[in-house]
C-alpha cells in the first residue's frame, strides 16, 4: 500500500471515529493532510461517519482537483493554515460541541479564548485566538485566519468552531480533542473561580515542551 493510500484509509478511520464520538455530526466539520505534490480532503457534503478512501478529494500544489469528490467548501481554510505554517501536514476542523459554545460566549481576552487550565492544553493548543465572525466561504474569513496562522497553531472561529494544524495528522488530531475537553472543562467552571496555570508555569511547560 502506498504512502497516500495509507493516509487515505487514516482519514477515513479519524473521521469515522469523531463522528461516534459525536465530535462531528451530519455533514460537519473536515480533515486535510498535506502531500509533497498537493493534499487529501474530505469531500463537500460527505459525513466523517462513512467517508470513502477513494473519494477524497485529491488537490494539486495549487488547489485543483485531480481525483475524488469536490473539496470541503471550507477547503480555504486549511490552505491558509499550510501556507503560513511551513510544518504542518494535516489540519483538523470541527464544529464540535464545547468549542463552538466557547466561540459563541463574550471573550475577556480574544487573543486567549480558553484559560490555561491544565498542562496538556498549553502542550498541545498554547494561547488559542478567537477569529472575529464572517459567514462561512466569506473571503475575509481566510485573511483573517492568515493573520493568526503564523503564531498559533489552532484557531477558534467565532460562532463556528476550531480549526486545528499540526505536524502529522495524528497531533492534529490529538490538539482538537484536547481543546474540546478543555473547552468542556471552562464551561463546567464557568461560575466557579478557577485556578489556572501560573505565567511562570506556563512559560516553563514551553521551554520544556516547545511551541507546535
Amino acid at each position: 500500500m502506498t504512502n497516500e493510500n495509507k493516509l487515505r484509509e487514516k482519514i477515513c478511520t479519524i473521521g469515522a471515529s469523531l463522528y461516534q464520538r459525536g465530535l462531528t455530526f451530519g455533514a460537519s466539520g473536515n480533515i486535510s493532510v498535506r502531500l509533497d505534490d498537493g493534499w487529501l480532503m474530505t469531500p463537500t457534503g460527505s459525513t466523517m461517519g462513512s467517508l470513502d478512501p477513494a473519494k477524497l478529494s485529491r488537490l494539486d500544489n495549487k488547489g485543483n482537483l485531480l481525483s475524488g469528490d469536490k473539496p470541503t467548501k471550507e477547503a480555504f481554510l486549511h490552505r491558509v493554515m499550510y501556507e503560513h505554517r511551513n510544518k504542518a501536514r494535516a489540519v483538523v476542523h470541527l464544529h464540535s460541541s464545547y468549542a463552538a459554545a466557547v466561540s459563541c460566549l463574550e471573550c475577556n481576552d480574544c487573543m486567549n479564548v480558553i484559560p490555561p487550565l491544565t498542562a496538556y492544553y498549553v502542550m498541545r493548543v498554547g494561547r488559542l485566538p478567537l477569529v472575529p465572525y464572517y459567514p462561512p466561504g466569506d473571503v475575509d474569513l481566510a485573511k483573517a485566519v492568515g493573520e493568526l496562522a503564523g503564531n498559533h497553531h489552532a484557531v477558534l472561529l467565532a460562532n463556528h468552531g476550531p480549526v486545528v494544524s499540526g505536524t502529522s495528522l495524528e497531533e492534529a488530531l490529538y490538539a482538537t480533542e484536547e481543546l474540546e475537553e478543555t473547552a468542556k472543562l471552562y464551561l463546567l467552571l464557568n461560575q466557579h473561580k478557577t485556578r489556572p496555570l501560573t505565567v511562570d508555569q506556563v512559560d516553563e511547560l514551553n521551554q520544556r515542551f516547545g511551541n507546535k
